[in-house]
């Protein structure tokens, strides 16, 4: 089976799906030949069925690819219903065919496989902790972030609670789940939001960068906290999927040449775990040369730094 890379497939928004039972009927429910029919509990029917659509995919390339692209375009297509699509249940039979809750959840769990990728699905956040709701929200349009929100807010006794346990993992979780978190305490739990994160202010590091996202000039960051907010929000739109020159943009603020490669310079002490992932970016795709250079030189000085850490 193709596989893909991560690194390439921006951030997918959630999808909608039944519950297990309403997709376990939908398998036995396919036109399958008879000795394929997947007998068991739900679970069981559902293991079955996806073992049987990978071993078909994997030998027809054409049509796993066509299941993807209907699933990232989230477009119907014209045309002719491939036939092992529609025979898995995969597609609703009319023209333009989209997929089906089957295709939906099919291509799901094979982008997951291929790309580690865990494509959230509507109201699945509500029963996790604060940082398995800041990743799973990553992706979120607004709408359907309030709303996955409100869900996982009905299991917390309060707002005020709420908002300590979000607070509580903001320095600990991925650079584009603390963006998602800072944005949530700033602008959707109201004043304990604001409150949990100006507790956090003079955090080392932490704080400069919930300081520069929620606009709190009052704090600014000291010199050895700079590297580490510049990466850090560079590292959130490298994380999302942005293009090369947003991420690049994000750090060049304007810069001429020799300001950049200044800066890049800097970046190597800041000990950011996300630092060696956006140097990469500024080699493999800067236009400068001279820039590009630096960030390969700011890259070995970071290599070396942490072998002297370690």
């Amino acid at each position: 089976m193709r596989s893909y890379d991560d690194d390439t497939l921006p951030l997918q928004p959630p999808i909608r799906l039944p519950d297990e039972a309403t997709l376990a009927a939908a398998v036995r429910g396919a036109p399958l030949a008879e000795e394929l029919k997947p007998e068991g509990d739900d679970a069981e029917v559902l293991a079955a069925w996806a073992d049987h659509c990978r071993e078909r995919l994997a030998t027809e390339e054409g049509l796993l690819l066509e299941l993807i692209r209907m699933f990232l375009s989230r477009e119907p297509a014209k045309g002719d219903i491939p036939e092992t699509l529609s025979g898995l249940g995969l597609v609703r039979q009319a023209e333009p065919y989209t997929l089906s809750w089957l295709g939906l959840w099919a291509a799901r769990l094979i982008i997951a496989d291929t790309t580690g990728q865990e494509i959230p699905v509507m109201g699945s956040l509500a029963d996790g902790d604060a940082a398995a709701l800041l990743h799973g929200l990553r992706s979120y349009p607004e709408a359907e972030r309030g709303e996955e929100l409100a869900g996982w807010l009905k299991n917390r006794d309060t707002d005020a609670a709420a908002a300590a346990e979000i607070a509580s993992v903001l320095g600990t979780v991925s650079p584009l789940s603390r963006a998602v978190g800072v944005e949530l305490l700033w602008s959707d739990l109201g004043e304990d939001g604001r409150l949990a994160l100006s507790r956090l202010l003079e955090e080392p590091k932490l704080g400069a960068v919930i300081a520069a996202r929620s606009g709190r000039e009052d704090r600014q960051p000291v010199p050895e906290e700079i590297a580490w907010v510049l990466v850090d929000m560079a590292a959130a739109l490298l994380e999302f999927g942005d293009e090369p020159g947003e991420v690049i943009n994000s750090i060049a603020m304007g810069m001429n040449s020799e300001e950049q490669t200044n800066t890049i310079a800097m970046l190597a002490f800041g000990d950011h775990p996300w630092t060696g992932r956006v140097l990469q970016v500024f080699i493999d795709h800067h236009p400068d040369e001279r820039v590009a250079a630096a960030a390969r030189k700011a890259l070995r000085r970071l290599r070396g730094l942490g072998d002297l850490r370690t």
